[in-house]
C-alpha cells in the first residue's frame, strides 16, 4: 500500500475497547488495543496515502450471540436506547464506505456504530 501510494485498512474493535464491560476484563483491553493501534498507525501513515481507521460496533446480530438466551438478550436490547440489536448489512455499509476512494481525510479514526450509545 505504501508503494502504491494509496490504501484503505478497517479494523474491528467491539465497544467494550472504548467502555469496557463487567465481566470481560481480559477481552475489554485486547480490543482497546486494536484502538489504539489503529490511532498509532493511522497517524504514522497519515502522509503515505495509506488510511488506518476502525470500526466498533456494539452488540450485532452475528453466529456470536446466537446462542444468547432470551433473557440476556432482552437485557441487552433494553440498555440500547435504539430498542434493537445492529444488523450486519449495517455495520458492512460502514466498511465499504472507509474502503472506499471517498474517504480521504480520515485516519486513525475509531467509528461507533452503537444504536444510540448502547456500552454493551
Amino acid at each position: 500500500m505504501r508503494e502504491r501510494g494509496w490504501g484503505q485498512v478497517v479494523n474491528f474493535a467491539i465497544r467494550v475497547g472504548k467502555d469496557g464491560n463487567p465481566g470481560l476484563g481480559p477481552y475489554s483491553p485486547s480490543q482497546a488495543a486494536v484502538i489504539e493501534v489503529t490511532k498509532s498507525v493511522g497517524k504514522e501513515l497519515a502522509t503515505s496515502g495509506v488510511l488506518v481507521n476502525a470500526i466498533a460496533p456494539a452488540v450485532t446480530t452475528t453466529l456470536t450471540n446466537a446462542d444468547t438466551s432470551p433473557d440476556t438478550l432482552a437485557h441487552i436490547i433494553s440498555l440500547i436506547p435504539m430498542g434493537r440489536v445492529g444488523r450486519l448489512e449495517e455495520v458492512a455499509e460502514l466498511v465499504a464506505f472507509l474502503a472506499s476512494d471517498r474517504v480521504s481525510f480520515s485516519t486513525g479514526g475509531v467509528y461507533d456504530i452503537s444504536w444510540g450509545g448502547a456500552i454493551c
